[in-house]
């Protein structure tokens, strides 16, 4: 090469690696690539309206509803927003209707609750058997946050119904997790754990990441990022109350919610609010094998 160009190559050379190397640590994970297997896109929501999520595809929960949670969930703490779902969680007094005083229920002897939050689910609207899940969101880790992309089964009473946690977060673990109906017909769980900090902690979870479940007629796979968090095969999952029922064998709906405190949640006394699960998009794709 001519000394006189040499210089001015360098310079490009040095300017485009310099390109590469910020590319490379401005790269986020991306959706898998579904064009192999037959698999195509069923199902998506993309958050992509303003205001209330879509009334097509998701319904709400209301007031007390599990786990002796802190929060009342309510329609006003889900909302869209550039493109998002936000489901925010807020430390405001709310008057509980239910309250009867001395009541044994813990949904009805508290007077009020003091924290509001939100939970949408696709019961009634959505339902899928088999396939490939997929959500990208970004999670709060911060202590009595509770987080969750689950599933349901259409037909039974918890925990005959099946339970998927496809993406579940508290006191400074990620969790991916099924659960079924055991013996004494009390829930059973394949769990996996993983602590935050093994991912990264707080830099990790101001990040967006990528949850995925690939469940077809032998087994349920939980990812985040492409990393194999937990496998059971279908035939480990059977119903063990004498009815022989695979609750993972039926059409299971889907919940997005952030919970606060209760019997897993951790303390959030000391937490600031609002609290934030944001969700960019929901996706479930199928094959020629795994159809509703």
């Amino acid at each position: 090469m001519k000394k006189h160009l040499l210089k001015p190559f360098l310079m490009a050379c040095t300017f485009f690696a310099g390109l590469s190397v910020v590319a490379q640590q401005q790269k986020q994970p991306m959706p898998p690539v579904l064009t192999a297997d037959g698999f195509k896109l069923v199902w998506a929501e993309e958050f992509n309206g303003k205001g209330a999520p879509n009334q097509a595809n998701w319904t709400y929960e209301l007031g007390f509803e599990r786990n002796e949670e802190l929060q009342w969930y309510q329609r006003e703490n889900a909302r869209c927003e550039n493109g998002k779902l936000i489901l925010e969680a807020k430390r405001e007094k709310k008057t509980n209707p239910n309250f009867k005083e001395g009541s044994n229920d813990w949904k009805k002897n508290r007077k009020e609750a003091d924290y509001t939050s939100a939970s949408i689910k696709t019961q009634g609207l959505h339902s899928w058997l088999y396939g490939r899940f997929v959500m990208r969101g970004k999670i709060d880790i911060r202590d009595g946050i509770w987080p969750a992309w689950w599933t349901l089964g259409t037909k039974g009473s918890w925990p005959a119904t099946g339970e998927i946690d496809m993406m579940e977060y508290y006191r400074k673990k990620l969790l991916a997790n099924i659960a079924f109906m055991g013996a004494d017909r009390k829930d059973a769980w394949f769990s996996t754990e993983k602590n935050i900090d093994s991912l990264g902690g707080q830099a990790w979870a101001d990040q967006f990441h990528i949850w995925r479940m690939d469940w077809d007629e032998n087994s349920i796979a939980l990812y985040v990022d492409n990393q194999l968090l937990n496998k059971v095969s279908l035939d480990k999952l059977v119903n063990q109350n004498g009815t022989n029922i695979n609750p993972f064998k039926q059409p299971h709906y889907m919940l997005l919610d952030l919970a606060i405190g209760g019997k897993q949640g951790g303390d959030p006394s000391k937490t600031s609010f609002p609290a934030r699960f944001e969700v960019d998009y929901v996706r479930v794709y199928q094959n020629n094998k795994l159809k509703n």
